[in-house]
């Protein structure tokens, strides 16, 4: 079973832009979202896939994703609940974690939220001068929740 250990932060500025390694549009939406579960469905360029998350902590999830043929993954976006999330995932190349930059378009234009994927809950993080407010344990910068009451509508 895999973990998740992610950590959230809004983004201050435009200095992680030198960072950037790769970059790639993904669309997602939710075929179902609670408190504590969310299947998803993404589209990341020309591959798809399918993705149960539910709850540890506020900070480790459990999460098991699988690749799905990308036709299949634009007919289950059809089906999902709420609105879509659209944003440009910017994979950046920085120590201490796997950091990624997204920048939401659509209805959450104006977010761009910074995540970094740990080894261990409570690893030591080395914070970049561009991250900003933690926002980890504030559930509305989930994507699920995004999908269902978008950035722009707060």
């Amino acid at each position: 079973m895999a973990k998740e250990i992610e950590r959230k932060f809004l983004v201050a500025g435009d200095g992680w832009r030198a960072e950037v390694r790769e970059t790639a549009r993904l669309r997602q939406g939710y075929l179902f979202a609670d408190e504590h579960v969310a299947i998803r469905v993404r589209t990341a360029g020309e591959t798809g896939y399918l993705t149960i998350k539910a709850d540890n902590t506020a900070v480790m999830r459990d999460e098991f994703e699988y690749e799905i043929p990308l036709a299949d993954a634009e007919a289950m976006l059809a089906l999902c609940r709420g609105g879509l999330v659209d944003k440009t995932r910017h994979t950046l190349d920085r120590p201490g974690g796997h950091w990624t930059v997204d920048v939401f378009a659509g209805a959450n234009a104006g977010l761009v939220l910074a995540e970094v994927e740990l080894e261990v809950d409570d690893a030591a993080l080395v914070l970049p001068d561009w991250a900003g407010e933690d926002v980890t344990a504030d559930r509305r910068y989930r994507n699920a929740a995004l999908s269902a009451r978008p950035f722009t509508s707060w």
